[in-house]
């Protein structure tokens, strides 16, 4: 007779059952992809844990979200070597403004995640992996205007686009440097190199936030049971990406973006299909 226990599936899958090197080298490789377009390759590592590595669309999020905070953490120290600090700080409004919405879109797009059903989840990540796809190649193959909003359209309209930004971030499990860099140029009219320190700036915090609204719900538990997992796909990201940041040019950019975003858009067609 069957129980609960066999009729219910578990919310969070076991550890993968697949060796070291496999893990390190995909990780590798998303990170060298993310590497070349100086991203941290997140984008791509979500439909790699759900299509490669079988881990239920909750459990792929929560994991991806975990390896983001990692590459972030190993970024924003090279990141603020590259940019001076003076530079950053002269922008701290501009971080203060995004944070006000993307903190409590992170907490919003959590609550989402955590309660929705797993076959509207995947449907929902399909469509942000289209959004990631076209803000991929608005960034990096044309060239960002500035809005030049006045003060009082300026800050709520940065508070919106923050909120937006959390809620993608975290239900995608991402950083959201992909959306942040670009809305920082636009809105706010400060030079890319400066926007990517700055929207690390705002991932941490906001990755934060999205990660202790998961705990509420026991949804670290996929952590635990793949810890070593983790460890080595988050060893392979960062390797990676340094790999792809010294390619950083290597490959044109009307080559390669067209590429990535394919890449991308074939990804959300699996998504939207996985049952």
């Amino acid at each position: 007779m069957a129980t609960e226990k066999d009729t219910v599936p578990a919310p969070f899958p076991v550890r993968s059952a697949h060796s070291a090197p496999v893990v390190f080298g995909a990780g590798a490789a998303i990170g060298v992809l993310g590497g070349m377009i100086g991203l941290g390759g997140a984008e791509f590592r979500l439909p790699l844990l759900i299509g490669l590595f079988g881990f239920a669309a909750i459990s792929a999020v929560i994991l991806n979200k975990a390896m983001s905070l990692v590459v972030v953490l190993v970024a924003l120290p090279a990141r603020l070597a590259a940019v001076p600090a003076a530079a950053v700080a002269a922008h701290w409004t501009v971080a203060v403004n995004l944070l006000a919405g993307s903190l409590l879109g992170a907490w919003a797009g959590a609550t989402w995640a955590v309660r929705m059903r797993s076959s509207t989840l995947y449907k929902v990540l399909a469509a942000l992996m289209v959004l990631m796809a076209v803000a991929l190649v608005a960034t990096h193959t044309t060239t960002l205007a500035t809005l030049s909003l006045p003060l009082w359209a300026q800050v709520p309209s940065g508070v919106v686009a923050g909120f937006g930004i959390g809620v993608v971030a975290a239900i995608m499990g991402v950083a959201g440097g992909e959306l942040l860099i670009p809305t920082i140029v636009l809105l706010f009219a400060v030079d890319i190199r400066t926007a990517g320190s700055l929207s690390l700036l705002v991932s941490l915090p906001t990755m934060l936030v999205a990660f202790a609204r998961y705990s509420r719900d026991g949804s670290f538990t996929v952590l635990g049971a793949n810890l070593r997992f983790t460890a080595v796909l988050a060893a392979g990201s960062i390797a990676g990406a340094l790999l792809g940041g010294l390619l950083l040019g290597v490959f044109p950019d009307l080559v390669l973006i067209p590429a990535l975003a394919v890449v991308l858009l074939v990804s959300a067609v699996k998504l939207a299909r996985h049952d």
